[in-house]
């Protein structure tokens, strides 16, 4: 099965020139993480995306810094597939998300290595199925636009990337069976400047 985090969540941030901190916060309904994993030891790879996030992300692009802390709703999965949604939700035997018991994935990391104003990874944390874990965000595009046709507002967006073994946070479904537990995270991204 297949996993986040989600998190790898999630640097939407921002950055054009700006002379102190501005905090953005993530849009949910342009915001989702996607993953993949293998099924049946290469058979295939089956995807899936978390539909429900939150978060700020405080940047300041002038002195090179700034921070992401995203939360993802474990229960927001979507397969494809409703049966494997409520598996992968709420099945303890063997244990997947077990959304009831952690119901939400947190990314909290430090923006890093700017270039023209742009970070180009995110440095922090994972938490995931109870487990916490260090991990590391390639960010592969940045931008940030001074409005929207409506209302008017800055935006700014990023797309990342990371891969990770599921089985350090305590997910091993399919292990014994051969399947990979190699996940990778594709996080698009967008969030909005707060008043």
């Amino acid at each position: 099965m297949h996993y986040t985090a989600t998190l790898c969540i999630f640097l939407a941030a921002a950055g054009v020139a700006a002379a102190s901190q501005t905090t953005y916060n993530i849009d949910p309904n342009h915001t989702h993480p996607v993953f993949e994993a293998d099924h049946l030891g290469g058979v295939s790879v089956w995807r899936g995306l978390f539909k429900k996030t939150r978060g700020t992300i405080v940047l300041d692009s002038a002195a090179r810094t700034g921070t992401v802390d995203v939360a993802v709703d474990m229960a927001s999965v979507d397969f494809g597939n409703d049966d494997l949604n409520d598996v992968a939700v709420n099945s303890s035997a063997p244990p997947i998300f077990e959304a009831k018991k952690y119901p939400e994935a947190y990314y909290k990391g430090t923006l890093g290595d700017f270039v023209d104003g742009s970070p180009t990874t995110a440095t922090g944390s994972l938490t995931l199925h109870g487990v916490t874990r260090p991990m590391t965000l390639a960010i592969n595009s940045f931008k940030c636009v001074d409005d929207k046709p409506l209302p008017k507002q800055q935006v700014c967006g990023a797309d990342a990337f990371c891969v990770f073994n599921r089985a350090d946070f305590g997910i091993t479904v399919g292990q014994r069976y051969g399947f990979r537990m190699q996940v990778t995270l594709r996080i698009q991204v967008e969030a909005i400047r707060a008043e």
